[in-house]
């Protein structure tokens, strides 16, 4: 198969088409994310600017959280300072002093925080955007909580609601975003809970897995922009892409069902692909309609194939699936003909055409 037909790892993808751009290009932002509170964003964030000063880097530290520990403060007494305003009883970065000291490096803990009124903008994430637009670096940390978009469904399933957010545009600014990701059972070991915890242990787990799908959104978002900036046109997508092929006779609402939760838990694109067969008989129709309409219902991307060879539709189905970049494929296969087992029956087919998809087969 062509170098192209190849699916590469989105992660080690983006790092190489940036990597010389970041040679010649400044440093803007790096985001610390954590799935929930005490998971060890500050520490991470100081240790970082603490190794980057011993590298000769001039770094400042412009916000930090109040409620820190002894490891957290060691590192602060090692790390100039610029002293936050204060705006009505609050705590606020003091953007003017840090623009004007214009260090390389500029440390401003939790961007979600708002600002009262008369500051200069109304949230901190914004203090963050015109810093790093003089040409400051920046480095910040945010729980997934505070994402916008995230927000509600981390309410859902916390019972916590949190009124302090970013919208999530501004972490496709991020040259880089570090998932501070330590095991659900350390994090409960931090805060105090029992290990007999099930519920809290399930909770985290599931902020855990919607931090980690999150970052894999944005390394997709970020790559695609890079590519479409750069004039580069690539095959295959960094997120799932399933396709689900539509026949008569194959259990379309099993094989819809499963994709559309597949494409859920990835955060990707669920499609649904029928190639006419001629004319069918009625009850054939009838369960066509009937899967047609299953797609429609699970919001799916309906695609039907009019002028495919119908006779042999594999090659169309390969074509489609190459140009619209899916990642899997679900099929259905009923028992084999005495021919097939000669030449080759067109399910195998589809596998030897299809390298780089996944094919996840469904009898009927």
């Amino acid at each position: 198969m062509p170098q192209e037909h190849c699916r590469p790892d989105p992660e080690k993808l983006l790092q190489q088409v940036m990597a010389q751009e970041r040679q010649t290009d400044k440093e803007r932002l790096k985001v610390f994310l954590g799935y929930a509170s005490g998971v060890g964003k500050s520490l991470r964030m100081l240790d970082e600017a603490r190794r980057r000063r011993e590298r000769g880097q001039d770094v400042v530290i412009a916000a930090i959280q109040q409620d820190r520990g002894t490891l957290v403060n060691a590192l602060l007494n090692t790390i100039e300072q610029i002293p936050m305003k204060m705006i009505e009883g609050k705590a606020v970065v003091d953007v003017e002093g840090v623009i004007a000291r214009h260090p390389k490096v500029c440390i401003i803990d939790a961007a979600a925080s708002d600002n009262p009124p008369g500051s200069r903008n109304a949230h901190r994430y914004q203090d963050i955007t015109e810093i790093v637009d003089s040409g400051i670096a920046v480095i910040t940390s945010l729980n997934l909580q505070h994402v916008a978009e995230e927000a509600p469904k981390v309410e859902r399933i916390t019972g916590r609601h949190v009124s302090e957010v970013v919208p999530k545009s501004f972490l496709y600014l991020a040259d880089e975003i570090a998932v501070v990701d330590v095991p659900s059972e350390a994090l409960m070991e931090r805060v105090g809970s029992t290990s007999d915890d099930l519920t809290y242990a399930r909770r985290l787990s599931e902020l855990r897995e919607m931090t980690l799908l999150l970052t894999a959104e944005i390394v997709d978002r970020q790559l695609e922009d890079y590519l479409h900036a750069h004039g580069i046109n690539l095959a295959w997508g960094t997120q799932e892409r399933i396709l689900v092929c539509i026949s008569p006779r194959a259990d379309a609402t099993r094989m819809l069902g499963s994709g559309r939760r597949n494409a859920d838990r990835f955060r990707g694109s669920l499609l649904a692909l029928y190639v006419p067969e001629g004319k069918l008989p009625g009850d054939a129709e009838a369960s066509l309609q009937k899967s047609l309409e299953e797609a429609k219902r699970l919001s799916a991307e309906i695609h039907i194939l009019e002028d495919a060879d119908t006779d042999d539709p594999i090659d169309a189905i390969l074509e489609f699936a190459r140009s619209h970049k899916i990642t899997q494929m679900f099929v259905g296969h009923g028992q084999r003909h005495w021919r097939h087992l000669l030449t080759g029956s067109p399910l195998d087919r589809l596998i030897r055409g299809a390298e780089g998809i996944d094919i996840r087969v469904f009898p009927h």
